[in-house]
């Protein structure tokens, strides 16, 4: 075992403390729970939370439940969550649960097959004036293995999202009317919150996205922080007992407060920011989460489950609640598995190239244009 203290100040220096970061990319490497490479900006948000913070990489113990030294469940580690399986059941799957050992081969080496297909497959040309299209196979990394069930949502029994409230489903079709997929984009706050590098997949719930499906999961005494590869987030989460902020105050991650029950931490979010712009601004969230939190007020709930099962794996579980837009709650359940030593979290510079701000909003005005001059 090897324990390296770091401390930050806020930038006061009242206590004396300094934040001291570097050697930190030698240290981490040699963790049996992989490696993170990225630049000193993005790792200063893990650790200023106030207080003096170790990092720790503690060594396989012929023990079930490993302990951070100050006796907590040990979480730590550099997982992965990608999976090919939806978060809804297919519909004509209809109450099969789970899998097959052989569909589960079968769905991977599909995948596998697809995936050498594209690699191999000439390129497509667009054309002036068509769709640009997204990403090619060759940049997602979505995984290959489906988790043995049939969706990521284990309740409703159906594994599929509760339906909408009768109140939820008007304001979801004002919400569309008002700001429809294709614009018109009349500023950057009409975009969506990933285009915009704001928010992504770094939850609450913590679904699995098309790619960068690493992160980081951190503990100090009193504070568990989840570095997310995508859009660099971090969520750093209380665990010493204090209560949620005001309702007033909003972040785009909610306000997370954790306990431990037995060797599950869970961690209760309240206060999602709300998204008031484009349909589709919802930060690659397939719930819509931040769209359905209440008509005004905070109505929402997200409980998160970590529990280690073994060296290599931690299981998730979330629950998200709101009965003002959802008739029931829903639970969804799959597994955090962590990355082999060989592999790498690296630092995602979200803004870095990113060229679709100025490009939509420049062909916004070139429409507008254009139609002005009829």
């Amino acid at each position: 075992m090897r324990i390296d203290s770091l401390a930050c100040s806020s930038g006061s220096e009242a206590d004396g403390s300094r934040l001291i970061i570097d050697r930190i990319s030698s240290h981490l490497p040699t963790s049996r729970y992989g490696r993170v490479t990225m630049s000193q900006p993005y790792i200063r948000p893990l650790l200023c939370a106030g207080v003096a913070v170790t990092l720790m990489t503690v060594g396989v113990a012929a023990q079930d439940s490993p302990r951070t030294p100050w006796g907590d469940p040990d979480l730590q580690g550099t997982y992965t969550n990608k999976t090919i399986t939806p978060l809804e059941r297919p519909v004509e799957l209809g109450d099969k649960e789970f899998l097959t050992e052989e569909e589960v081969v079968s769905q991977e080496q599909s995948r596998l097959d697809r995936n050498q297909d594209l690699l191999l497959a000439p390129p497509r040309r667009t054309v002036a004036g068509g769709s640009v299209g997204g990403y090619n196979n060759f940049w997602l990394d979505g995984g290959t293995r489906p988790t043995g069930r049939t969706s990521l949502i284990s309740d409703p029994p159906n594994g599929r999202l509760p339906v909408r409230t009768v109140a939820a489903a008007d304001r979801k079709t004002a919400h569309d009317t008002a700001f429809p997929v294709d614009g018109p984009f009349d500023s950057w706050e009409d975009l969506e919150l990933n285009d915009r590098c704001l928010v992504w997949s770094a939850g609450p719930p913590m679904l699995p996205s098309a790619y960068n499906n690493h992160f980081m999961i951190m503990q100090t005494p009193g504070y568990v922080a989840i570095y997310v590869e995508m859009i660099h987030d971090t969520r750093i989460i209380p665990i010493d007992g204090r209560g949620h902020l005001p309702t007033s105050l909003r972040q785009w991650h909610g306000d997370a407060r954790g306990h431990w029950e037995g060797e599950t931490l869970v961690v209760e979010t309240r206060n999602l920011r709300r998204t008031t712009a484009n349909a589709a601004a919802v930060g690659g969230d397939p719930v819509l989460l931040r769209m359905a939190n209440g008509s005004h007020e905070d109505t929402i709930t997200v409980v998160e489950r970590f529990t280690r099962v073994d060296a290599d794996r931690v299981h998730y579980e979330f629950t998200v609640e709101d009965p003002t837009h959802w008739t029931q709650s829903f639970t969804g359940e799959f597994p955090f598995v962590a990355l082999p030593p060989d592999e790498a979290l690296y630092e995602y510079a979200c803004h870095e190239g990113n060229y679709s701000m100025t490009n939509i909003l420049g062909g916004e005005r070139a429409r507008e244009n254009a139609t002005n001059d009829q």
